[in-house]
């Protein structure tokens, strides 16, 4: 089982993130992609899984607008996988959307992805839909699913993005 820590991803982790993707998707994001969701994009926000070494074996990035959350991509070194870190990223994004003021969250997940799809039950998602011919690389359904069960949030949480009136 790896020890590892998660935390809010940087721009010097792009690279790292962007191999882990490559390697996971068939129609990966590119680098400069992550790139602009950590420069430009104030609705992103990204967590990785790091070794002690300070090796990113895993990362998750949603998009919060307004109250909602939306589960951009979860993705672990396949070296890695099955030893829970998919689990915990996707636990850590939703207490952090939580923290964000998101109250509900949603996703896109392949129809063939059941591990994921275990993962996000098991998180509180329910399927509310089915997007078809979803994915281009092979016209594979997604599964549309939502969760509304959000954790309290932490009334002592800021990050420098928060704003206080």
């Amino acid at each position: 089982m790896a020890d590892y820590t998660l935390r809010r991803m940087t721009v010097e982790d792009v690279d790292a993130v962007h191999t882990i993707e490559a390697a996971t998707f068939a129609i990966p994001w590119s680098r400069q992609s992550f790139y602009e969701e950590m420069t430009r994009n104030a609705c992103a926000r990204y967590l990785v899984a790091e070794l002690p070494t300070g090796e990113i074996v895993g990362f998750a990035g949603v998009w919060i607008v307004m109250d909602e959350g939306h589960i951009t991509n979860i993705a672990v070194k396949k070296e890695y996988r099955g030893q829970g870190i998919g689990q915990a990223l996707t636990e850590g994004l939703i207490r952090y959307a939580a923290n964000l003021g998101v109250v509900y969250m949603t996703l896109e997940v392949r129809r063939s992805n059941e591990i994921a799809q275990h993962v996000y039950l098991r998180n509180g998602f329910i399927q509310v839909g089915v997007r078809k011919k979803y994915y281009e690389d092979n016209g594979e359904d997604a599964l549309f699913m939502v969760c509304d069960h959000m954790p309290p949030a932490d009334p002592d949480f800021e990050e420098p993005e928060t704003v206080t009136e």
